[in-house]
């Protein structure tokens, strides 16, 4: 049976349809789940093998990108969303939804002690989940341009053995991935929680140079993961470069890059499961 996909749907919400697009090329069966009806306990959440935070300006951005969305996952879903983290399930967040769950908390996640699978992580005491945030890009303005990203993360269910760049758009206004100090940053990548990286278009580090980084964020970080490997959350849009000509340069003959090996990915680890 194929996995299903349980896509939430905030009001604001705009790649909702994009990655449910992704989800079934990939082999799975996706669900759209209006926030209303997870309120009034339409939805049987147990009855998902993934779940998926999508894209777009939830609650119009009010108070902070993500910000109202964060406080839907704390206030009302906190126990649906940690058994769905602690069950080990897919579960990924992209751009709105990479901001909601970093200021929900959920990611980069719990320290060692708490968190799930976290018998192999590094000894060393880990910064608090609130030590990180997704702030305004540095250059202060919306970015809207193609990116190249690549997948370094082999503790990542969502990138393990990817080794192809992937084209990809952006579309925020803060997604400058930053935390309060440098040695936060330092354990996510000794913890190998740096799921996706900025490069430019020849695979070179960004190095933080501005449009190959798009906003500024530390180390190129443009995706994290949880310890356990299976939470995600990134800022670009791999939902939006899953067929060939969504390229920029298809019709010169751009090909490859897809996004969509991303997806294949995490449907296939829902379904051994």
């Amino acid at each position: 049976m194929k996995p299903r996909a349980l896509v939430l749907q905030a009001r604001g919400t705009n790649r909702d349809f994009d990655v449910m697009e992704a989800l079934t090329l990939a082999g799975a069966e996706p669900a759209g789940a209006p926030l209303n009806d997870l309120h009034a306990g339409k939805v049987d959440w147990r009855a998902f093998q993934m779940l998926v935070i999508p894209g777009g300006f939830s609650y119009a951005d009010a108070l902070g990108a993500g910000k109202l969305l964060a406080l839907d996952l704390t206030a009302y879903f906190t126990d649906e969303i940690a058994a769905f983290v602690e069950s080990g399930k897919p579960v990924i967040g992209i751009c709105n939804g990479f901001q909601a769950l970093v200021k929900a908390g959920i990611l980069p996640g719990a320290p060692v002690a708490d968190a799930p699978g976290s018998e192999d992580a590094p000894l060393a005491p880990r910064p608090s989940p609130l030590a990180y945030t997704l702030t305004h890009n540095a250059r202060g303005h919306f970015e809207c341009r193609w990116v190249t990203l690549r997948p370094t993360s082999s503790r990542c269910i969502w990138t393990h053995g990817l080794t192809e760049l992937i084209a990809t758009p952006v579309a925020h206004g803060e997604g400058n991935f930053q935390a309060t100090h440098l040695e936060a940053i330092d354990a996510l990548q000794a913890a190998d929680q740096v799921a996706l990286t900025y490069v430019d278009a020849r695979g070179a580090p960004a190095r933080g140079a501005y449009p190959a980084n798009p906003n500024g964020s530390a180390a190129d970080i443009a995706g994290v993961c949880n310890l356990a490997g299976n939470v995600l959350g990134l800022m670009p849009h791999p939902e939006n470069h899953i067929h060939p000509w969504q390229h920029p340069r298809w019709t010169r003959g751009a090909h490859g890059h897809s996004g969509l090996p991303l997806f294949r990915n995490g449907v296939r680890h829902a379904a051994a499961m």
